[in-house]
């Protein structure tokens, strides 16, 4: 039963990672360090079954609370279609989403940074690649990536 239970919940994982892989964009929430929330949507690309990767600016409100406190929270929908249904007189949605909880650091390492910016570049301008490497040239040491670790498996729901 447990090892059931396991492979439930491996592939919920998997098909909540193929949520963040649909959706147009994740919404990161963070805390201030005032200790109130802060959350945006941002173009994440997701590595593998546990890193996701950002870009931003060295300096501003994210930064601030990274530094303050590393701890995330991802959410995504990759799927929202409301509708009435008019046999059960009903209004509903539906939808596929997806979460998980992470911690975020900073990339230091240029080949790391190179290859989440690749990443980045692959998944929401594939045609444009032949400019990347004149891109890394001119930016790479001003562009600051985020890596965000997951700390425990992503969870996924749906109403098909």
């Amino acid at each position: 039963m447990k090892s059931m239970r396991k492979a439930s919940r491996q592939k919920d994982s998997e098909w909540a990672l193929e949520v963040f892989d649909r959706a147009p964009f994740v919404v990161v929430s963070m805390i201030r360090p005032d200790g109130t929330p802060y959350g945006l949507p941002l173009s994440l690309v997701r590595k593998n079954s546990e890193t996701f990767y950002f870009h931003c600016a060295a300096e501003g409100e994210k930064m601030d609370c990274l530094l303050s406190n590393p701890v995330v929270s991802l959410s995504a929908v990759s799927k929202c279609s409301p509708k009435f249904e008019e046999e059960k007189n009903n209004f509903t949605e539906y939808y596929n989403s997806a979460i998980a909880i992470g911690t975020a650091d900073i990339v230091n390492d240029d080949e790391e940074k190179i290859e989440a910016l690749r990443l980045i570049c692959q998944r929401f301008l594939p045609k444009y690649m032949s400019h990347f490497d004149a891109a890394i040239d001119r930016s790479l040491g001003i562009t600051t990536v985020i890596r965000i670790k997951l700390t425990e498996p992503p969870v996924g729901k749906s109403k098909p």
